[in-house]
C-alpha cells in the first residue's frame, strides 16, 4: 500500500502535466491552421472535458465543506478552542494578504510594464468592452455571509455561506452532546465518502487539463502571449516571489519540514494551475495536508475559511493589474494614494467569494476611485485566463501553508503518514 500511495501522486502529476503540453501544441496547431470562427468553435467544443471535470468537482465541494467542518467544530470540543484557534487563523490571513497587497504594488513599481507595453491604441470610453459587474462593498459582503437558505447556497456553492451555517451547526452540535452523536457519526462518513470520490475524480485532471489549455490556445494563439509577454512573465515572476515568501514565513513554523509540505501541495497547486480554478483543487488539497499530518479537525476549519478569507494570488494580481493599467495610460499614483488603494483592495477583496472572476470585479470597482479609466480593464480581459492560472495556484499554496502553519502553533502536527 505504501508504494501505492507514494508513486500514484507523482503519476498524476506527470499525467496532467503532459496533458497541459499536449493542449498548448494542439491549441496553437488550431489557432495557426483554421480560420477564427473554426478555432472559437474548437475551443468551444473541446472545452467540455474541463467543465464534465469542473462539474464533478463543484457537486462535492458543498457537502465536502458542511461535513468535514461540523465534524471539525464538534471535536474541537469547547467555545474557547475555536474562538483561540479562529483568532490565530484570521491573524494570519491578515498579514498575508497585507504582504500580497503590498508586494504586488512594490513589484509593479520595479518592473513598469505598463509604462513600456506601446499599445498603438489604449481603449477609449467609447470603446465597447465587456466588463464584469457586481457591487461589491464591506455591508453587502456582510449581508452575503449569511444565508436565507442553506439549501440555495449549497446548491449554487456559496462557500463563506456554507462555512457560516456550519460553524452555527457545529457549535449547536457540541452543546447538544450525545443526542447530536449519531448525526455527526453520520456526517464523519459522509465526509470520507467524499474523499473517496474525490480520488476518483482526480483522475479525470489530465483531461481538463488538455482542453482547457487546448481552448485557450485555439482562440488567442500563441501571439498573446508575445504582445502581453512582459506583464505576464513579470506576473508570474511576481507570483514565484510570494511563493518563496509563503514558504519562508511557513519555515518559521515549520522548519525544515516545509520542503516536505510544498511536495505534498504540488498536485493540487498544478490541478489549480492547469485549471485556472482552485476550487478544482479543495478536496485534493484536504487530503494532502491530512496526508502531510495536519490535524483532520483544524484542515476541516481552517481550509474552508482560507478558501474565503485568504485568497492571496487574487490580491497581489489586484494590485499588479490595477497599477498596470494606470502606467499604461501614463498615470502617476503617489505612494500614499497607492497605500490608500491597498486599504480599499484589503476591504474590498473580503467580498469575494462566490462571485465570478472576482479579481476583475473588484479591480473594475475600485480603480475609477483614483481617476484611472475603467476601460483600461479592457487590456487584462484578454489574457485573464492565463492570469487566473497563476492566481489561482498560488491561491492553493497560500491556504496549504497557512493551514500547516496553524495546526504547527496548535501542536497538532503529527508526522508524516
Amino acid at each position: 500500500m505504501e508504494a501505492t500511495s507514494t508513486h500514484k501522486p507523482a503519476r498524476l502529476s506527470l499525467f496532467i502535466f503532459s496533458a497541459m503540453v499536449l493542449g498548448i501544441g494542439l491549441g496553437t496547431l488550431i489557432h495557426e491552421t483554421s480560420k477564427p470562427a473554426a478555432a472559437t468553435k474548437f475551443a468551444s467544443d473541446i472545452h467540455f472535458l474541463t467543465e464534465i471535470f469542473l462539474n464533478l468537482v463543484r457537486v462535492i465541494i458543498a457537502p465536502l465543506v458542511f461535513s468535514t467542518l461540523v465534524v471539525g467544530i464538534s471535536k474541537l470540543g469547547d467555545i474557547s478552542a475555536l474562538g483561540r484557534i479562529g483568532g490565530k487563523t484570521l491573524a494570519w490571513f491578515i498579514v498575508c494578504s497585507f504582504i500580497s497587497l503590498f508586494l504586488g504594488a512594490l513589484l509593479v513599481n520595479l518592473f513598469q510594464p505598463g509604462a513600456h507595453m506601446n499599445i498603438p491604441s489604449l481603449p477609449t470610453q467609447h470603446t465597447t468592452t465587456t466588463l464584469p459587474s457586481n457591487d461589491i462593498s464591506f455591508q453587502s459582503f456582510v449581508t452575503h455571509a449569511f444565508p436565507s437558505s442553506i439549501v440555495e447556497a449549497m446548491a449554487t456553492n456559496m462557500i463563506l455561506q456554507i462555512v457560516v451555517f456550519s460553524i452555527f451547526f457545529g457549535m449547536a452540535a457540541a452543546a447538544v452532546g450525545a443526542p447530536a452523536q449519531p448525526i455527526i457519526r453520520a456526517l464523519d462518513g459522509l465526509a470520507k465518502i467524499m474523499l473517496t470520490m474525490t480520488g476518483y475524480i482526480m483522475w479525470f485532471a489530465p483531461l481538463a487539463a488538455f482542453g482547457s489549455m487546448a481552448a485557450t490556445l485555439a482562440t488567442m494563439g500563441p501571439e498573446i502571449l508575445l504582445t502581453f509577454g512582459k506583464f505576464i512573465l513579470e506576473f508570474y515572476i511576481a507570483l514565484v516571489i510570494l511563493w518563496i515568501v509563503m514558504a519562508a514565513g511557513g519555515a518559521v513554523f515549520l522548519k525544515k519540514k516545509i520542503f516536505q509540505l510544498i511536495r505534498y501541495l504540488l498536485d493540487p497547486t498544478l490541478l489549480a494551475l492547469t485549471t485556472a480554478s482552485s476550487e478544482a483543487a479543495f478536496p485534493g488539497l484536504i487530503n494532502k495536508l491530512e496526508e502531510f499530518g495536519c490535524d483532520e479537525k483544524i484542515v476541516s476549519f481552517v481550509l474552508p475559511l482560507g478558501y474565503s478569507f485568504n485568497l492571496v494570488g487574487s490580491m497581489i494580481y489586484m494590485t499588479f493589474g490595477s497599477i498596470f493599467i494606470a502606467q499604461a495610460y501614463g498615470i502617476h499614483l503617489s505612494w500614499s494614494q497607492q497605500f490608500t488603494m491597498l486599504l480599499f483592495l484589503m476591504l474590498s477583496s473580503k467580498g469575494m467569494a462566490g462571485v465570478p472572476r472576482a479579481a476583475l470585479v473588484v479591480i473594475t470597482a475600485i480603480i475609477p476611485v483614483f481617476h484611472i479609466p475603467i476601460e483600461g480593464v479592457g487590456l487584462i480581459l484578454g489574457i485573464d485566463q492565463l492570469l487566473d492560472m497563476g492566481r489561482s495556484a498560488t491561491n492553493v499554496i497560500g491556504n496549504g501553508v497557512a493551514t500547516a502553519v496553524v495546526c504547527k502553533w496548535e501542536n497538532a502536527l503529527e508526522p508524516v503518514k
